[in-house]
């Protein structure tokens, strides 16, 4: 038996197969990558459009824009051309790509041309390269066209080669997504050349881009970037060919960075430096912020400002994390550790004089503590314009207003008591209370009011307290000596007072944030219904982010607006395609997103373990969420997601549970109909058999013996379809009892004349008390539970005989049958009601449906009366069914006739 190869490295890369599974049902993307207008990008998808075309080929074109270039115009011809979308804008009618046609079409390949274009109007995407994902992700192949300066990463680089700022970009990751990178070249002086014959643009637009961008220079660096990135993709994809299918080679560890960044502008260019440095070593790479716990955030532009950072981030194919902690340098290290990084690549800024004499930078501090990681630094120039990003710069005169005010107050206050101490008590410390007006400034302040306080509290006791009293001279060389030192310690107390208010404001703000949200989880926690828990949802969230919410659950294979707040709140169309979208791409949608971007609602998937659950929408237009808006929204959205899925899995639950019930008695009414139904059917079957096959030759004795035996077993059959019928109308609730007067003593005869015709070999004993009143009820309902209970009495009871009585008792009539079987068990007392429940073995007689007792427990709720079952103790055995029934009246003359 050959041996089996058990080495890894045999084996196909499981991470590789899972993204070629991934790509399963999905079309293919072919990318015709140029480095600049003109290349003839466009030309060469149309040449090619034709060949398959004549191979026979369902290619269609969505759209391609010839720019006025008749030797592309004719390339059209032949092809099928896909209607244009018109759209208004800016007093024009526009003709957009019409991506809803498309996808009706369905053809097997789509020529959709300018992969970074900007969409126009009211379209369900804002760019279209999403477009084109949706195309891909229906299972379309597409074909584009890009030029290399439209990638996001390489947007800084081309404004400083070329000097123009590109407008429409495009993630490098539908780049690196692409299946086919098709490279079309033209040297820079051919390019040139076409330019100037107009070629390429018209001719006084190619006069101004010969003179700007179609430089020779210029065109010769963004040609060496297509390049570059062409090659890039194709060894990407020669390395996941290895990998799929276990080729052997020098794999050497990968790398991975570690991207450091925060509210300033800066980071994006660390970030995109980054993306490039990641590309060029086929490395992952993370993006993290760290936030101090002690301090507050940072204000809300500058937050936003981060935001779009690690958005930028995500797009150029990073991951992201946010950090709080204290020690910079000590949470990077740890990070870095954690995730086996094996670069940094963090943003060199220079501390101004005199603060960089005291305080070492990030890098620095970084430098001396790293081992074993590289670290890039990224410069840039520090421009005038970073300044203003600096918190509460719009409030800064009113702060510094207010800061110098309680300054002043305090130290003021500090000098008039101190002159009102020196009038009687001489004291020589009697500078410690301008400390305490220092910390007073802190404390409601601020660091700056602390500062000022200080100097200020050296100028008053100066002034007031060191002699000369009234001058600023100061006579003795240890005064000055102790005046510095007093401005020293003020300074520093002020600051530690200034810090320990910071920490306290921080910790009450997200002290109110933990209690909110654990106020929400205790509310949700209680709640089991769905319906509830949205309700929770929309509220706390209109407490907390103050923004109009909606939340929607599917219902029959759509999405339902279940709750909304306020409750008149309605969706539009364009609202349910965002709401649908976010439901079935699990990515958010409508508004400040990458679809439907100008709907006044947000919508968000809630995401459970088992998927996704429903949608919860927010208003978001002109007022998007702050980072402490966000982490309060992911919190409630998180556990919305979690209790609704709970919820579910509830009904679920109960559901189940229902339905194992309803087997439970499905089956044991089938068992009854095997064993029970078909016993009279056999003895019918079997007697009418033999009275055909005898016929006049059977005695006659015989014969009355077969013909009662069919008599008794239909009589049989007919109770037992009776019982079954009479249960499917209590169940349905269609028992409609008669409320008249009923004579209870000839009910009871009737009912055991019946059971003796029944049952001939039972002996009956009645015992009907004299005066017995009547009772409202339904005689024929009575009658039959009466029956019921005899012919229970008469399977179970032995051979001894059954006792009916009837009796008054108090307000009540009582009605009971008692046999002198084998009893029931204590257990078994409050079970012998429900369907199909029998007691034991049952003998050769004892032979039913289990439905009598439960049909007559039904009856008598009916007709307003209990019933119960009871085992006499005293004798051990015997069974007693008693029912009550309210008296009636005694019954007038006029009622008696």
């Amino acid at each position: 038996m050959p041996e089996i190869d058990r080495d890894p490295a045999s084996r196909p890369d499981p991470d590789a197969l899972l993204a070629l599974a991934e790509k399963g049902g999905r079309g293919k993307l072919t990318v015709f990558l140029g480095a600049a207008p003109g290349v003839g990008k466009t030309y060469a998808m149309l040449m090619r459009a034709q060949r398959l075309k004549a191979q026979g080929t369902d290619i269609v074109i969505g759209l391609v824009e010839t720019h006025g270039r008749s030797e592309t115009a004719v390339l059209l011809e032949g092809l099928e051309v896909l209607p244009r979308r018109e759209v208004a804008h800016g007093g024009r009618t526009l003709h957009e790509f019409d991506l809803d046609a498309a996808l009706a079409r369905h053809p097997r390949i789509i020529v959709v041309d300018e992969l970074a274009h900007t969409n126009f109007g009211e379209s369900r995407h804002p760019k279209r390269y999403q477009d084109i994902e949706e195309l891909v992700d229906a299972g379309i192949d597409v074909w584009t066209a890009l030029n290399i300066q439209h990638l996001e990463s390489l947007s800084d680089i081309v404004v400083q080669i070329a000097g123009v700022p590109v407008r429409e970009r495009i993630p490098d990751t539908v780049l690196n997504r692409a299946d086919e990178v098709l490279l079309v070249d033209l040297p820079p002086a051919e390019l040139i050349d076409r330019l100037k014959e107009g070629k390429v643009y018209l001719p006084d637009n190619a006069k101004r881009a010969v003179d700007n961008f179609f430089r020779l220079g210029n065109l010769t660096a963004l040609r060496e970037l297509a390049l570059r990135r062409t090659a890039d993709r194709v060894d990407d994809q020669m390395v996941d060919y290895l990998k799929q299918n276990a080729i052997e080679g020098p794999w050497p560890a990968s790398e991975r960075l570690l991207v450091c960044i925060g509210p300033d502008p800066l980071s994006e260019k660390v970030v995109r430096t980054a993306s490039r440095l990641a590309s060029g070593l086929n490395a992952d790479w993370i993006v993290v912020s760290i936030e101090r716990a002690d301090r507050e955030a940072a204000d809300g532009e500058a937050m936003r400002h981060l935001d779009e950072t690690f958005r930028l981030a995500e797009q150029l194919g990073a991951e992201t994390r946010r950090v709080v902690g204290s020690d910079f340098v000590e949470e990077i290290l740890k990070l870095a550790r954690r995730e086996n990084a094996t670069q940094i690549v963090i943003g060199a800024r220079r501390h101004r004089f005199p603060l960089s004499l005291f305080r070492a930078s990030l890098p620095d501090a970084l430098a001396k503590r790293v081992a074993g990681i590289g670290i890039h630094l990224v410069t840039g120039k520090i421009e005038p314009a970073a300044k203003p990003r600096w918190r509460g710069k719009r409030r800064l005169p009113e702060r510094l207003g207010r800061a110098l005010g309680i300054a002043g107050g305090t130290v003021g206050l500090a000098t008039v008591l101190g002159v009102l101490i020196e009038h009687f008590i001489i004291l020589q410390n009697i500078s410690l209370l301008y400390l305490l007006a220092v910390l007073a400034s802190a404390v409601y302040a601020g660091y700056f009011a602390a500062l000022a306080a200080a100097l200020l509290s050296v100028v008053a006791y100066n002034f007031f307290f060191i002699e000369p009293v009234g001058t600023f001279t100061v006579a003795e060389p240890h005064e000055v000596f102790a005046l510095l030192v007093f401005l020293a310690a003020a300074a520093l107390a002020g600051g530690l007072a200034s810090r320990i208010r910071e920490q306290a404001k921080t910790a009450r703000g997200r002290a109110t944030a933990t209690q909110a949200l654990y106020d929400f989880s205790r509310k949700l926690s209680g709640t089991a219904n769905a319906e509830d828990v949205l309700w929770a949802a929309v509220t706390h969230m209109q407490s907390t982010l103050r923004r109009n919410a909606v939340m929607l659950l599917p219902e029959d294979g759509d999405l339902v607006l279940s709750v909304a707040w306020p409750p008149d709140t309605e969706l539009s169309v364009s609202d349910m395609m965002a709401a649908r979208w976010a439901f079935e791409k699990k990515e958010a949608a409508g508004n400040d997103t990458g679809t439907l971007p100008n709907i006044p609602f947000q919508f968000r998937p809630l995401t459970s373990p088992h998927g996704v659950v429903g949608v919860c929408g927010f208003l978001q237009e002109d007022s998007p969420l702050d980072i402490n808006e966000e982490r309060a929204l992911a919190a409630i959205l998180d556990q919305t997601a979690i209790a609704v899925d709970r919820a579910r899995l509830s009904r679920e639950s109960l559901d189940q549970a229902a339905q194992l019930e309803g087997e439970k008695f499905r089956a044991a009414l089938l068992s009854s109909l095997s064993h029970d139904l078909t016993t009279p059917l056999a003895t019918i079957s079997g007697a009418v058999t033999n009275l055909r096959q005898l016929g006049d030759g059977m005695p006659g004795e015989d014969r009355e013996d077969l013909l009662n035996s069919i008599e008794e077993e239909s009589g049989r059959l007919t109770h037992f379809v009776a019982n079954l019928l009479d249960m499917t109308r209590l169940e349905a609730g269609t028992i409609n009892a008669r409320r008249d007067w009923v004579d209870v003593a000839e009910v009871v005869h009737d009912a055991v004349e019946r059971a003796r015709k029944y049952f001939p070999g039972r002996v009956f004993e009645t015992s009907i008390a004299a005066g017995l009143p009547s009772m409202r009820g339904d005689s024929v309902l009575l009658g039959q539970v009466l029956f019921n209970l005899l012919d229970n009495a008469d399977r179970f009871g032995g051979d001894e005989p059954v006792s009916i009585y009837a009796r008054r008792q108090g307000d009540e009539v009582v009605l009971s049958v008692t046999d002198l079987g084998k009893g029931i068990a204590p257990a078994d007392l409050e079970h012998v009601f429900d369907k199909f429940f029998r007691k034991g073995k049952p003998d050769s007689r004892s032979l039913g449906t289990g439905l009598g007792l439960s049909i007559s427990k039904g009856f008598v709720e009916a007709m307003g009366g209990r019933i119960k079952a009871e085992s006499p103790a005293l004798r051990r055995r015997g069974t007693r069914i008693s029912m009550r029934f309210p008296a009636a009246a005694e019954l007038s003359e006029k009622e008696r006739e």
